[in-house]
This record gives structure tokens, sequence and C-alpha cells, in this order.
């Protein structure tokens, strides 16, 4: 019964949606259910709807996106723990056509178990693949059709965390460039750490930039730059709560790490995504077992931030999230209610206020809008 509703709304939204918009919005989901792989939506930013386009087929768990800067091509993770040529997870690079479907043009294994997140350089050149569970970066060369090259480079993290059962061993869940694209970031929710490495010839070298731990635990997941690159945003899984690191003398430290959840919350709950606001000054993160997003105001000078809202999801477990290109609404993908939320923003204050629009869709995890 629960396919046939996702089936009957996904025929519906598909007879409805007969023209190209300008933006695109696309959707990372686990297919170990009723999902059946990557949607692609016609947004309309005027008041932040949705109608279904295209879905690529994909059962190999298309967790994570990440398009590419020219709009060209979208990379997505498989992951899992092997494919049929290799015990590994993989990538799939798409081509985006114009009407936004997306079109196979190859997949490479990272040689790595269940790769959760990818990321493009800012010149357009690496992919990069974080791998969970083997606790490593899969680097890869972006050649001229947007195919992968076979992996390039393998980054193997090395250490552990204080949780003997989460923290056995490295588990890399983020990589990204920073905005110049000079240093390599990754956040390690086994280790504790954020890491720097920086390119040497065709490979990635530890940075002089020494790792910076989180506390003891926090288990880093996500992360995100202010845009004028002295800052990094870091939401700890385990700790659930928010690191600030700031750049003095070319070097990243730690400044303050405050909670995501609200005084008093005693109740289980997991960081997961964070971002900063379009105009950076607010930073939003979301909270999986208070299922909540958390607001907080931010200091442009000192970097420093001040929880001030936990807005509910109104759903369960959210994953990713995304504001959208406007800066006018940020919408929320929860995993176990299977829906989509949406929230207008407050310009002035950072406030969010949901504004009733849930759309179904199965299992969803990340959100990413390309503009056309």
């Amino acid at each position: 019964m629960k396919t046939l509703f996702f089936g009957l709304v996904v025929m519906t939204s598909l007879m409805s949606c007969n023209q190209l918009e300008d933006c695109l919005l696309y959707v990372g989901t686990y297919t170990d259910g009723a999902s059946e792989g990557i949607y692609c939506y016609c947004y309309h930013p005027e008041d932040g709807t949705m109608t279904l386009k295209h879905i690529m087929p994909n059962k190999e768990n298309p967790s994570f996106l990440a398009i590419h800067p020219d709009g060209r091509y979208l990379y997505a993770v498989s992951e899992v723990a092997g494919d049929q040529r290799a015990d590994s997870g993989s990538v799939i690079a798409y081509l985006i056509l114009d009407d936004g479907r997306l079109e196979r043009i190859n997949q490479e294994v990272t040689r790595a178990n269940h790769p959760c997140h990818v990321a493009v350089s800012p010149d357009g050149k690496t992919v990069v693949a974080s791998n969970y569970t083997s606790g490593s970066v899969s680097v890869y060369e972006v050649l001229e059709n947007g195919a992968l090259s076979a992996v390039r480079q393998v980054i193997r993290h090395e250490g552990r965390g204080p949780d003997t059962v989460r923290q056995q061993g490295p588990h890399a869940h983020a990589a990204l460039f920073t905005n110049d694209g000079q240093l390599l970031v990754t956040a390690d929710l086994g280790t504790d750490r954020i890491d720097f490495y920086a390119r040497a010839d065709e490979h990635y070298l530890p940075a002089p930039q020494e790792p910076v731990s989180m506390p003891p635990g926090f288990g880093p997941r996500h992360f995100d730059f202010s845009s004028d690159g002295q800052f990094i945003y870091v939401m700890n899984e385990m700790g659930s709560a928010v690191s600030v690191l700031q750049k003095k003398d070319q070097v990243f430290r730690l400044i303050e790490t405050v909670s995501s959840l609200p005084a008093g919350y005693a109740g289980k709950s997991y960081g997961a995504d964070i971002h900063l606001g379009r105009d950076g000054h607010f930073v939003y993160c979301s909270n999986r077992g208070h299922n909540s997003i958390a607001v907080f105001s931010r200091d442009e000078k000192t970097g420093g931030i001040t929880l001030i809202q936990n807005q509910s999801v109104h759903g369960d477990w959210p994953r990713n999230f995304a504001i959208d290109p406007g800066g006018d609404y940020l919408l929320v993908a929860n995993q176990k209610s299977n829906n989509i939320t949406l929230f207008a923003i407050d310009r002035e204050t950072g406030m969010l206020s949901y504004t009733n629009q849930s759309t179904p869709l199965p299992s969803p995890v990340c959100l990413k809008f390309l503009v056309k």
C-alpha cells in the first residue's frame, strides 16, 4: 500500500509538470524501501512549492549528491559496501540534460566502503568521496566530458575516539574544498578531527595546518565555511553541538562549541547537516531525534554563535537540508517520515516558520539546487 501511494503521487506530479523551470531541485535517497533513485523537481521560488519532473532510476543508495560548478554534471555516491566489480562503494557521474533529466556517463569504485558524501572542487577538476566505514577519502579527476577517472588517490585516516562502539576506528563523513580551492578539509566522526590537505602535483598531502580536534566523543559530521573563508562551522553528530574554527595567522583554531539542543533537553539526538544562511548572519543545523532545525545568530567579526531557535521539522529524522537560491526558504529532507518540509526564513531575525507544505518522498537524504 505504501509503495502504491508513492507511485500515485509520482504519476500525478509527473503529469502536472510539463515545462522547464529555471530552478531545479535534485534529491538523493536511500533505496532499500520505496524510493526509485534520484528525484528531480521543478522548484518554484515565489512560494517554495515543487513539482516532480523526472526520476533517475538508481537502486544503489544514491544518498548524497554534488553538482559541478558549471551546472552540466551531477555526481552521486553509491552508498554500499560492494558492487559487481569490486568490494567497494562507488561514485556515478551524470550529464544534466536541458530538461533536467540525468544521463549516466560512467561509474567508478571508491576502493572503500559506504561512501556517504561527495564534493567537487571550485575549479571543477576534482571530485572527492568520503567513505564512512573505511575511514578514507577517494580522489578522482574530472575528465573533459564530465566523466570520472579511476581513483587517483585514497587518503586513509588513522586513529580512534573515546566511544568504544562508534569510534573504534576512523569514519570519514565529509570532505570539502575551501572556497579558494587551496585546501581539502575533511571531517572524521571516528577520530574527532578536522584534517587539512594541500595539493602537491597529482596528490593531496597533509597541509602545514595541523588537524583540529573536536571535544572528545563529539564525532564531527558535516561543516560549512563562512564566505570570507575565515571561519569553519562544524556539526558534531554525537555531541549535538556546533564547533567554531577561526583562522588566525593562516591557522584554524577551535574557539567555541555550542549545543544545538534547547536547555534541559535530555533525550537522544544526533547532529546531521549544517549551513550558513545566504547573508552569513545566521547558522542552521539539523538535529535527528530532537527532530529540529537549530538556528544560531552569528557575530561576523568574532565568528561566535548564539542559539536563538529550535524549529520542529514536522517530520522524523532530518538529514540534510538546503536553503533555496533566493535565501527565502529552507527545505528539510526527513528520512524516516518520508517527506520534505518547507520553512520560510525571516531575513531580519533568521527565524524559521513552517509553511504547512510537506512533499511526500521515500527516504530523502540530500537536497541540491541547480539554477539553469
